[in-house]
């Protein structure tokens, strides 16, 4: 137990990268998520096309494919040719392939809203960002808080990826002790840090749920 106790310390400094990269990557690809679906349901067939082309792109292809392409391929890019520090780079990674993930869950939830709300707003007379912002969206968070859980779920354990651009996460800290005491109590402790943010994160949506679930009866 003194043992598991003693490695806390340096797999919470790796934990803290993780939620580091965990609440920057919300806070970019949620409102880009939400750009990106509004965009594809703007009516333009162009943009619908393009946005349809990147979620395509973005989901079809690994995570951890991007987050390289993006650390080793875009400095070679012509016009572009930029070189990212590695933490940099796994959030631009992230933050575009979750948008696309996003994205499609906030179109669908937004689809799910009985086309008579659009017509009632538009009888009194709102404009199309009036209703969007009054009526849809706010109906569209009820609907999309399964899906979003688990999606949010799925980016504490993707976070794990960025092992590769040797970034001190919690899993390479728990990597370290273990080659360096040669035992695998630390991916143990490990994760038990990951189950414990996962379970904070099913509390939250749970009870963001039952609040809505209230408001409607």
């Amino acid at each position: 137990m003194d043992y598991a106790l003693s490695m806390v310390a340096p797999l919470w400094q790796g934990a803290t990268v993780t939620l580091k990269l965990f609440f920057i990557t919300l806070a970019l690809a949620v409102p880009l998520g939400l750009a990106l679906a509004l965009a594809r349901l703007s009516g333009s067939p162009a943009l619908s096309a393009l946005v349809n082309g990147y979620i395509w792109l973005m989901r079809g292809t690994p995570l951890m494919l991007q987050m390289l392409f993006i650390y080793f391929a875009l400095p070679f890019v012509p016009v572009i040719g930029v070189r990212l520090p590695d933490f940099p780079a796994a959030v631009l990674a992230f933050a575009l392939n979750y948008a696309a993930y996003f994205a499609e869950i906030f179109r669908a939830g937004i689809q799910s809203i009985d086309k008579g709300q659009y017509e009632a707003a538009r009888v009194l007379g709102m404009t199309y960002g009036q209703t969007m912002r009054r009526i849809v969206l706010p109906q569209m968070v009820r609907r999309i808080l399964p899906p979003m859980s688990n999606e949010t779920i799925t980016l504490v354990k993707d976070t794990s990826l960025i092992y590769v651009l040797a970034l001190n996460d919690l899993l390479r800290a728990a990597r370290g002790i273990v080659q360096r005491d040669f035992t695998t109590t630390p991916f143990i402790v490990a994760a038990a840090f990951y189950l414990a943010m996962t379970l904070v994160l099913t509390w939250g949506f749970q009870t963001l749920e039952k609040r809505y679930a209230r408001h409607d009866a």
